[in-house]
């Protein structure tokens, strides 16, 4: 796979991930929801300081650990699928890599520079956020905060009572708030690990099983 085509793909990603970001900073409030599909399919604004997923990671110094992560990570990243292609790993492996790579771009971008170009947006005035506003951002460089929009409550139920220990708990299937990135991110991965005989390149072992001798060999050797 060449380059060319690995960067139009992260490029792609890179584009999409940050279109539907801004439009939901700049088109909802912190915490508002609409419906997709159904019930199963929503946008849902939220915001999170740590990892993909919604995890956190270690409060404000965490974070900041965190984006520093994810920029040397980026920065290797670029020399390691570079390092890929040259090396012709498959096109599928290629496309997994640059998918993880984007993924992490795409969530980079929002820890560097969302707190510097937005200002804070709260459910409780229902206040859509601003692109570059007056008065400046809400954080400081490294401190902005990774935006999720996609929401699939696949199962939304009450647990039988006769569950042991969560018997009549509220129980939903899939509860996560997502992005593009993340779901970049975690596809990369999953096919990987799925495929990854097919996909990661393997060893040629040729000369396996060449015997190596002192003996020089010639017209008036024979060799039995």
């Amino acid at each position: 796979m060449k380059g060319k085509y690995a960067a139009l793909l992260i490029a792609a990603i890179l584009i999409a991930d940050q279109a539907i970001k801004v439009y939901i900073k700049t088109h909802y409030y912190l915490g508002e929801e609409h419906n997709v599909i159904g019930n199963w399919f929503r946008l849902h604004f939220v915001e999170n300081e740590g990892m993909a997923w919604g995890w956190k990671f270690g409060g404000g110094v965490g974070k900041i650990i965190l984006t520093l992560f994810r920029l040397v990570a980026v920065i290797a990243g670029t020399f390691i699928i570079r390092n890929f292609i040259r090396k012709g790993y498959s096109r599928g492996f290629i496309i997994c890599a640059s998918l993880i790579y984007a993924g992490a771009f795409g969530n980079l971008i929002d820890s560097m520079f969302y707190g510097l170009i937005f200002n804070e947006s709260t459910p409780y005035i229902q206040n859509v956020a601003q692109l570059f506003p007056p008065g400046g951002g809400y954080a400081s460089f490294l401190h902005g905060k990774v935006v999720d929009m996609f929401y699939f409550p696949l199962i939304n139920t009450t647990l039988p009572s006769w569950v042991p220990v969560w018997g009549g708990d509220q129980f939903e299937f899939f509860q996560p708030v997502f992005n593009l990135a993340d779901a970049s991110i975690s596809f990369g991965v999953i096919v990987l690990l799925l495929f990854q005989k097919r996909l990661m390149p393997h060893k040629e072992h040729a000369a396996a099983n060449t015997v190596e001798t002192g003996a020089v060999v010639d017209d008036k050797t024979q060799v039995s």
